[in-house]
Formats: C-alpha cells, sequence, structure tokens
C-alpha cells in the first residue's frame, strides 16, 4: 500500500470514530485526575506506614 493511499484510508476511518464531546472529555479528564490523586494517596499512606514499620525493625 502507498503512503498515500495509507493516509486516505485513515481518514476514511477517522469518520466513523465516534468522538466524545467537549463535556464528556472534561468529565472524562477530571474522573482520570481525581482518580490518580486518590491512588496516589493510598499508595502514599501504605509507603508511609510500611517504612515507619520497616524503620521500627531495623534502627
Amino acid at each position: 500500500m502507498k503512503p498515500v493511499e495509507y493516509l486516505k484510508s485513515i481518514k476514511t476511518e477517522l469518520k466513523h470514530v465516534s468522538w466524545p464531546t467537549k463535556k464528556q472529555a472534561m468529565a472524562f479528564s477530571v474522573i482520570v485526575v481525581v482518580i490518580s490523586v486518590a491512588t496516589s494517596l493510598y499508595l502514599g499512606f501504605f509507603d508511609f506506614i510500611f517504612s515507619k514499620i520497616l524503620e521500627f525493625f531495623v534502627l
């Protein structure tokens, strides 16, 4: 397949994509940020706890 044909087929396929609205994209972005922050806090909490436990046994 030639590069020009390939690019034309990509353009055709992109017309079939169901793109999210601006409101949906913003909502999904907020969800991703909230879940990322919650996960980092969760993991940070356990990292802190386990490091204190390890520090207790090592020192």
